[in-house]
């Protein structure tokens, strides 16, 4: 950013230097004016490229605002935060709604930004069931969150993407404030949202991304928002064809997950492969018809084989959609009777999608923070990952 301000500024005083000191008595009116608005476009250009806040391309520091601003999503809208990095402010908190969920808008200082960081999981029982709602359901499709209130979704446009129901759901109970913020820092001039959240608040991140991706494809949102997701410690949140469609616009660029591999939420939630996450074209399909070519022992033997692989994987499908979908759904719809359960995936194919950036512990990490512990999140935490975050920084300063 400071170079490109260091250019900007080079070149404009050399084209205002131009315009002041030229001689341009005797030139027609027609090429005075030819001159000045060339000079005019060319210092417009400058002026809009180099007032762009957020780039398409990892920035650790942009990274260590976010987890400070995930800090401070402890405590009250006014409280005095320690944990508020310089530049910015906290303008906005939400209600809660859905299953405990909350978001926070924040304005740059200096820059046509904001910030909108989305609460990660709390103490409430009902936010840990949001977590282990984790049946799937279409990528694209309409919930009814309750009597007052239908999210429809689009997060891909792939037919067999499948994405979390709980967290779905979470995003479907904040969309209209969430749009709201958006829409009303535009029309102020806001153009460039930095989406981002830690644990859940990541996962939530990732489909808030998707969700204003598409709504910007469908004309919904004006053409000229800029987005940018950085998560940290998000677990996956859809199958694989929910990430070929999440990476096929994020192609090392404008959206990143940060790990910290002693960290065992990104591994979640559990998946299943089965034949019915393979794609259409694919040898499982004419498996039984090829056995038939096959002498009567192998046949049997083989389709055997075959089939007991294939059961297994689909009675173990089964048994994660009815646990974590219908049984967990149960204490969703107590807390949120309104709320119409819609028909599930059949996938269970968790695979993490988008852009990874990896903070690989050291000898001074794990003094800190031992390899094996009591504490099942000691590796999960925010102070690991600031801790992580500092080291990463020094290796490429």
């Amino acid at each position: 950013m400071f170079h490109e301000l260091n250019v900007f500024f080079g070149i404009n005083t050399f084209v205002l230097r131009f315009l002041l000191f030229q001689n341009f008595n005797g030139l027609p009116s027609m090429h005075l004016h030819r001159i000045f608005f060339i000079a005019f476009v060319f210092y417009f250009f400058l002026v809009y490229h180099t007032s762009l806040a957020i780039d398409k391309d990892f920035s650790i520091k942009e990274y260590m605002e976010t987890i400070n601003m995930n800090f401070c999503q402890a405590g009250k809208l006014q409280d005095t935060m320690s944990c508020k990095p310089k530049n910015w402010e906290r303008i906005y908190r939400s209600p809660i709604v859905g299953l405990d969920n909350r978001f926070d808008v924040w304005k740059h200082n200096n820059e046509a930004l904001i910030g909108i960081s989305l609460r990660s999981t709390t103490p409430r029982a009902i936010s840990w069931t949001e977590n282990f709602y984790s049946a799937m359901i279409p990528a694209k499709g309409v919930l009814q969150i309750n009597d007052s209130t239908t999210f429809e979704y689009c997060l891909a446009v792939n037919d067999n993407a499948a994405v979390h129901i709980g967290w779905t759901y979470a995003l479907g109970s904040m969309h209209v404030p969430l749009l709201d913020q958006i829409k009303s820092h535009y029309v102020l001039g806001n153009k460039e949202v930095l989406i981002f959240g830690h644990s859940q608040g990541g996962a939530l991140a990732y489909l808030t991304y998707a969700y204003v991706h598409y709504l910007k494809l469908l004309g919904d949102l004006p053409s000229d928002i800029r987005f940018k997701m950085v998560a940290s410690a998000a677990p996956k949140v859809g199958n694989i064809h929910f990430a070929y469609d999440f990476e096929s616009y994020t192609p090392n660029c404008w959206a990143f997950n940060v790990i910290n591999p002693e960290d065992w939420i990104p591994l979640m939630p559990f998946a299943i492969q089965t034949t019915d996450d393979m794609t259409t074209t694919q040898p499982f399909t004419f498996i039984k018809q090829g056995l038939k070519t096959q002498k009567l022992g192998t046949r049997l033997a083989m389709s055997s084989l075959y089939n007991s692989l294939n059961r297994k994987t689909r009675k173990a499908r089964k048994a994660l959609q009815k646990n974590l979908g219908k049984r967990v759904g149960k204490q969703v719809k107590k807390e949120r009777p309104q709320f119409v359960e819609p028909d599930f995936h059949h996938s269970m194919n968790y695979t993490r999608a988008g852009n990874h950036i990896i903070f690989e512990p050291n000898e001074a990490y794990y003094k800190r923070f031992p390899k094996r512990s009591d504490d099942i999140f000691i590796h999960h935490m925010l102070e690991p990952y600031l801790f992580l975050a500092e080291l990463y920084q020094e290796k490429r300063d």
